[in-house]
């Protein structure tokens, strides 16, 4: 029950797998879903990008094997009182409890992003001094870096600790001007991994793209270099296409038009080369560039007939114009999808991270028309710059940009700037800016100086991390569950919110309708269809809505129905009316509801209440 929402559908898989007869059938029931979007067979697998649930599956279900066959203990169990009225309950610790099992893998791998910003860290100041730094504001910043040890099933949990080293060797072939088999070939063990966990980590390659395409149009690497870098990605692509059945969304993606568009670049590079006119050259690339891959895009859109990522075109259109729509406030009136807090960003000036990490990346970006030939090229210049400053601040400024639009990206912008952090004690840089030597003792004084004006508010921050302390306990959904699972049929069919019904599926094994996972044209509108609950169409239109989707048992909280406490916009009453302006002028069925459970006759049939109990209501269809 701890799993709520999104999290909750994810770990119902993995227990799937550790559940079934064989790994291979759990295997098969994942592949060939019919629980999760009743009345459609889907492939999980595919769709929810669930790979880590496949190898932390694999493994436990061979280390509880392997275990047995030596007799180690590797599970302590007890009971628990929990007071009159409740029943005990076993409490189990010890990785081998599926739980443990499960995040313990979740936290091996995000334990690895203090190593990772250590090592880029330390290739961009030429220094294990300022990889220490990096790692010191990572830690000191640690809630505004990540939610893992909230969320540890998400997919950002398994993904992001990968894509981060990937950064890391990308900086590291660039500084290098590494090109060739072998590098291609460590590019495609990270990508692979990360795009397989991740639904997202395809716009965040895209990024990476657009930083590459950034680097090379400035003429900051060599050709060799870039193409290794390019054709790493359309391998990983490849792969990863593969592997995830031929995922629509993927091949519609940015991520491979903006591949696809700067590999043809790179391989005009010859032809491209007798523009030495600096600004044509720059104007021709960047337009060849942006229309390429918005062509390239629309054109497989089109073609394949797909939407599943119009949704986040129309939340970016939200943003910066009055549009809206029912699925758009859905996303936008959560604050995680929401513009940056400002109370996080004072937090991240007020530990110093936002001055310090933001100071060389800047001057890097503002002295480009200074320092560069501001009409001709020189290509042998290609070979004596530094791009991995040049690629990291515009990774900065890309995930600065997708924070600032949404909050939950803000886990790109905060370990980023932690690693940025390290180019003030890049000796080279910093000489150049100062025009002064800048020497060990210097560099020595200004760590200390940094880290210990950061320490004010940074040493407070780790320590009320560390006081985070606490259990879950939902005697309301618990209660909701045991009624559900005493009461009605195993394959009894329930619909309702979206949080709510992956909690339903995880805890009580029975089908639902929708879920949390919205990055589907099919299941937003599934969803829209079962949130007609909270409308204002006739009741029985909403009957047979439901009736149709072969909902038995709908779940509904009474709070759904209430005001947003700061956007009047963001309640289930305002969303309908945006979406069904047709039947504004109706009653919304919230006030048929209220009356419904404030004791008030009411002739709600064909609907039939069958539970109803703190907070929880259930309606039979």
């Amino acid at each position: 029950m701890a799993y709520r929402t999104e999290m909750g559908l994810y770990f119902s898989y993995y227990k799937t797998l550790i559940t079934a007869p064989s790994f291979l059938t759990g295997l098969a029931q994942i592949t060939s879903d019919n629980v999760t979007e009743y009345g459609h067979t889907i492939n999980t697998l595919k769709r929810f990008n669930l790979y880590p649930e496949v190898t932390l599956g694999f493994l436990y279900r061979q280390f509880r094997a392997f275990a047995g066959v030596m007799r180690w203990q590797v599970e302590t169990c007890w009971q628990i009182g929990r007071g009159e009225g409740w029943s005990p309950v076993q409490s189990c610790a010890g990785i081998g409890n599926s739980h443990y099992f499960y995040i313990i893998g979740v936290f091996a791998i995000a334990g690895t992003v203090a190593g990772s910003l250590f090592l880029l860290g330390t290739l961009l100041s030429d220094s294990m001094m300022g990889g220490l730094l990096s790692v010191i504001f990572f830690a000191f910043n640690h809630g505004e870096s990540t939610r893992v040890q909230w969320t540890p099933p998400l997919r950002e949990s398994f993904s992001y600790p990968i894509i981060l080293f990937l950064m890391v060797l990308v900086t590291y072939i660039l500084k290098t001007r590494k090109s060739g088999r072998k590098w291609m070939i460590g590019m495609v063990c990270c990508a692979v991994p990360a795009l397989l966990s991740w639904q997202f980590a395809q716009f965040s390659f895209f990024t990476q793209i657009c930083a590459l395409f950034a680097t090379h149009v400035l003429d900051y690497a060599p050709i060799e270099t870039m193409k290794t870098l390019a054709f790493g990605h359309l391998i990983s692509f490849g792969i990863s296409f593969i592997f995830l059945f031929g995922n629509e969304m993927l091949l519609t993606s940015l991520y491979f038009s903006s591949i696809l568009t700067f590999l043809i670049l790179l391989l005009l590079d010859d032809v491209l080369q007798r523009v030495s006119f600096r600004p044509i050259y720059i104007l021709l690339e960047v337009l060849i560039f942006i229309a390429g891959t918005l062509l390239i895009k629309q054109a497989i859109s089109t073609l394949l007939n797909v939407e599943d990522d119009a949704h986040i075109f129309d939340i970016l259109k939200s943003k910066f114009t009055d549009f809206a729509s029912f699925h758009t406030r859905l996303y936008t009136c959560a604050a995680e999808f929401d513009f940056l807090q400002k109370e996080a960003l004072w937090k991240l000036s007020y530990s110093l991270l936002i001055p310090v990490g933001h100071l060389i990346p800047f001057d890097q970006l503002c002295k480009i028309p200074f320092t560069e030939p501001i009409l001709w090229r020189n290509l042998e210049m290609r070979t004596g710059k530094t791009p991995e400053l040049l690629y990291n601040s515009v990774q900065l400024l890309s995930a600065g940009c997708m924070a600032l639009l949404i909050m939950r990206l803000k886990l790109f912008f905060t370990p980023h700037l932690a690693a940025c952090a390290a180019m003030i004690l890049n000796e080279k840089i910093i000489s150049s800016i100062i025009h002064r030597p800048y020497g060990g003792n210097v560099r020595l004084a200004v760590f200390g100086a940094v880290v210990a004006a950061a320490a004010y508010q940074g040493i407070p921050a780790i320590r009320q991390q560390l006081s985070i302390i606490g259990e879950y306990m939902n005697p309301e959904q618990e209660l909701l569950f045991n009624w559900i699972n005493e009461q009605t049929p195993k394959n009894a069919v329930f619909g309702g919110t979206m949080p709510v019904m992956a909690n339903v599926k995880l805890s009580t094994l029975r089908p639902i309708t929708n879920h949390p996972h919205y990055e589907d044209v099919g299941i937003r509108e599934r969803t829209l269809k079962v949130y007609s609950m909270f409308s204002k169409k006739p009741l029985r239109e909403v009957y047979k809505t439901l009736k149709a989707m072969k909902i038995d048992y709908f779940v509904f909280q009474i709070m759904n129905c209430a005001p947003h406490h700061a956007r009047a916009e963001c309640s289930y009453r305002s969303m309908w009316d945006l979406h069904d302006p047709s039947n504004a002028r109706r009653e919304s069925l919230c006030d048929v509801w209220e009356r419904l459970l404030n004791g008030h006759p009411e002739d709600i049939s064909p609907f039939k209440m069958v539970y109803n109990q703190n907070g929880y209501t259930v309606f039979q269809i």
